[in-house]
């Protein structure tokens, strides 16, 4: 299968952990028989440096003309210290998510055995946490109307949601959850909240026309966030609104006890991106010392986007492995000294 992917490294380590991804694809497609065909591109500082605008017309259709997008990371002091600039690295990730439809964000929390010690929660809550939040992206309260009055002492925020905003990113989840243990989990407010209410009659009424054979739950965001600290494990799926996945899904971020480990997809109809959680980590940059898994584990979520599961499989066994024997950088294990290459060539040399 032939697969173009437009490849946007970004701003400080972003070049480096998107190299290792590639070397990783790379040797994926030697293994299955695969082509992946890739097209560099700018987006953030790197690209205001050379253009002026955080997301150039050509970056933007390249990603529109690939079939995903694989992105690095974002962001650099010189604009995040500057309080006056009008022009920021970050609008050029929200423009691309805009021009793509990207609606859903995915983000999977997986604890690694290795890693345990590392939770801020007890080993025994946290062992065999495995789950995926999927969070709605372009509605809800954020993007609804704004108001303050004019002695600006009363502000509101509307939280709006439609019945085919919900559907669309419902189905992705109940898909989901077919592929894995079959349980999703809607996170809402529906003892007071209107909007809330909807989702749980959309999301229910989906569930029984469509996905009748997945078990649906349904918690309160504020018991949501409890029983992510009294027992992560418990989840498959979660699905919630833009607001309550914005909260939950940092709470979920440090349960594995290390956020290079983490990565995303955002996804819309047609189109996809896929970057790790952190950030561009700037005063890492060249050095060496970037831990790549949370960018190859997004292309691995890449793989699983274009039903390549086989494939996906292969790299998160081969991440499994480097973290068993610690092969990792020393922001995860400090006693050791594996440069961000040396953990790409160890995790391509086991897919190989």
């Amino acid at each position: 299968m032939k697969k173009q992917i437009a490849v946007l490294p970004g701003d400080g380590i972003g070049p480096e952990i998107i190299q290792e991804a590639v070397k990783v694809l790379d040797a994926v497609a030697d293994k299955f028989g695969h082509e992946f065909a890739y097209t560099y591109a700018d987006m953030g500082a790197i690209a205001i440096d050379k253009t002026g605008e955080p997301l150039p017309a050509a970056t933007l259709k390249a990603s529109l003309e690939s079939d995903a997008v694989l992105f690095g990371a974002i962001g650099d002091p010189k604009y995040d210290n500057d309080p006056t600039a009008k022009v920021r690295p970050e609008q050029g990730l929200l423009a691309i998510r805009k021009a793509l439809g990207l609606f859903t964000n995915i983000r999977p929390v997986k604890t690694f055995d290795a890693l345990l010690h590392q939770s801020p929660l007890k080993e025994e809550r946290v062992k065999g946490t495995d789950f995926v939040m999927y969070r709605e992206l372009t509605s809800g309260i954020y993007f609804g109307e704004k108001t303050l009055s004019e002695d600006q002492n009363t502000a509101s925020d509307l939280c709006e949601y439609t019945r085919a905003e919900i559907e669309r990113i419902g189905r992705l989840a109940f898909a989901a959850a077919r592929k894995r243990r079959n349980v999703v989990t809607l996170i809402d407010k529906a003892n007071v909240l209107e909007s809330s209410r909807l989702w749980r009659r959309v999301v229910t009424e989906l569930h029984k026309s469509e996905f009748s054979d997945v078990e649906l739950r349904f918690l309160f965001v504020d018991n949501a966030a409890m029983q992510m600290i009294l027992a992560p494990s418990q989840f498959d799926v979660l699905l919630t609104s833009n607001l309550f996945g914005d909260i939950i899904s940092d709470e979920g971020s440090v349960i594995g006890g290390s956020i290079g480990l983490l990565p995303s997809a955002s996804v819309g109809e047609t189109h996809a991106l896929f970057e790790p959680i952190h950030g561009s980590f700037p005063q890492g940059a060249g050095k060496g010392i970037a831990n790549p898994i949370a960018m190859i584990l997004s292309a691995a979520m890449m793989l699983t986007h274009f039903d390549m599961d086989t494939e996906a499989k292969a790299i998160t066994e081969a991440v499994d492995l480097a973290l068993a024997q610690k092969v990792c950088t020393p922001e995860v294990f400090p006693e050791n000294k594996y440069t961000t290459s040396q953990v790409g060539d160890f995790i391509a040399k086991n897919i190989a």
